[in-house]
């Protein structure tokens, strides 16, 4: 099958844009720092901290969106309730983002953001938990349905 590898690769591209949002965030942090920039008269080292915070933050949170998937592989087994919610904000995330980099970065950035939102959802849709069995009867009004698989 191949929900698995896309499950693998799912979990390795976001474990590397984890990576690369913490070295994103620490130039940032660096350049705020090295030019003493503030918003609003705010303390330049608040700004490096908080912007190391976030990278922080963001990075720890996608590694850990990471995991779902990787687990879901190795398992071969669709993710719990939380997993499944927990890659759902995460593909919203990326839906947003993308829409936000077309105007700030440009079609690449949101190409590669599209690319991850497709392989979270594709994770999800592949896992896809299915309804569990009844005793073998069928319910009331499908007795002549075909059996979805």
């Amino acid at each position: 099958m191949v929900r698995r590898p896309v499950a693998f690769v799912t979990a390795v591209v976001l474990f590397v844009e984890a990576v690369g949002i913490v070295a994103v965030n620490g130039v940032l942090a660096t350049v705020a720092g090295n030019q003493s920039m503030s918003l609003a008269g705010m303390d330049p080292d608040a700004m490096v901290t908080g912007t190391w915070v976030m990278g922080g933050a963001s990075g720890v949170l996608l590694v850990l969106c990471g995991l779902i998937p990787l687990l879901a592989g190795i398992r071969d087994r669709a993710p719990g309730r939380f997993g499944r919610i927990a890659l759902i904000a995460c593909a919203v995330v990326h839906g947003v983002l993308g829409a936000l980099a077309v105007g700030l970065i440009g079609w690449t950035a949101f190409g590669f953001l599209m690319a991850v939102l497709a392989l979270i959802v594709l994770t999800l849709v592949m896992y896809e938990r299915g309804e569990p069995e009844a005793g073998g009867t069928g319910t009331a009004g499908t007795e002549g349905a075909p059996a979805v698989v």
